[in-house]
């Protein structure tokens, strides 16, 4: 029921996937409710929810753009689901900003399948991501997919390796600028905190064990038939399969290494595991497994919320 109900794109797909990330939102500021409420307060509240609702757009609109998916939403479906596994994603607004333009970046280095303007794709690519590295500085790790992604294709164009970095250059030209105008200061708004954790004693708790564990047992066994079914892809989309992938692992080891482990971290994991999971559920011939399969990734995160 589950499976037939997810199997055709709906414009009802969104109104659901909009309630799950609202309900994800509204969640981990119950017990605040208490606090003074300000315009401030309610505008910074209001930036962070559109900031979510367009990250599930944009992912929508890279998946779809860029056929990753058979246009079934699994998908941003999915990426709700996630937000709902560790409600304390959409809680940190520098993460939720960061991921936004990792999306961005994402798009850009997904769409160099088309031989076209690859040197804007590039700077452009480049340039979402150092951005979003202001906001938090692990998320600059995604300019190494830019590079792997030149690799992918083969590109000895000596030319579109040095572009990336004139984009990395550019933020950090505007950066300096507009800190030396604001605060008078060169690198004021420049985060650069390079620090490490691997204390991970914050997860040591049902509701974080239960989501890493379902997340990550999912994604696992969703890329090992993920990677196999790549070589059945026409050869013009193999490369953006594997950028996927590649964002995957590049998300996972941000996850491990993060110096403040919140539980925000995750975020930067979703939509690729997203995407590589949905293409899971539509290579899925037994219906029976489908809609178990998807039974529990759409139960399990309501059902933790009674934990």
């Amino acid at each position: 029921m589950i499976t037939s109900f997810f199997n055709k794109s709906r414009p009802i797909y969104f109104i659901i996937v909009f309630c799950i990330a609202l309900f994800a939102f509204v969640l981990p500021r119950i017990n605040s409710v208490n606090e003074t409420i300000t315009l401030d307060l309610v505008l910074k509240q209001t930036v962070l929810l559109i900031t979510i609702f367009a990250s599930i757009l944009l992912l929508n609109f890279i998946v779809n753009k860029n056929s990753l998916t058979n246009r079934n939403n699994y998908e941003i479906v999915l990426f709700s689901l996630f937000l709902l596994f560790i409600t304390q994603t959409t809680s940190h607004s520098n993460v939720l900003l960061s991921n936004l333009f990792v999306l961005l970046g994402l798009r850009r280095i997904v769409s160099l399948r088309a031989p076209k303007n690859t040197k804007k794709k590039l700077f452009d690519a480049a340039f979402w991501i150092a951005i979003a590295a202001l906001f938090y500085f692990w998320s600059i790790l995604f300019f190494i997919l830019i590079i792997l992604s030149l690799v992918l294709y083969t590109d000895n164009n000596i030319r579109h390796w040095i572009i990336p970095f004139l984009g990395v250059c550019a933020v950090f030209i505007i950066s300096c600028s507009v800190s030396v105008v604001l605060y008078d200061s060169f690198f004021e708004i420049i985060n650069i905190s390079p620090e490490i954790s691997y204390d991970f004693s914050n997860y040591n708790s049902v509701q974080y064990l239960v989501a890493i564990t379902v997340l990550l047992s999912f994604g696992i066994w969703s890329s090992i038939f993920y990677l196999q079914n790549i070589k059945k892809k026409k050869k013009a989309f193999r490369a953006s399969f594997k950028t996927i992938i590649l964002a995957a692992i590049i998300s996972f080891v941000i996850v491990i290494q993060a110096p403040d482990k919140n539980g925000s971290e995750f975020l930067f994991l979703f939509a690729p595991l997203a995407i590589i999971i949905a293409n899971y559920i539509d290579i899925v011939q037994e219906k029976w497994f489908k809609g178990i399969f998807l039974a529990v990734l759409v139960i399990a995160p309501f059902l933790l919320l009674l934990l």
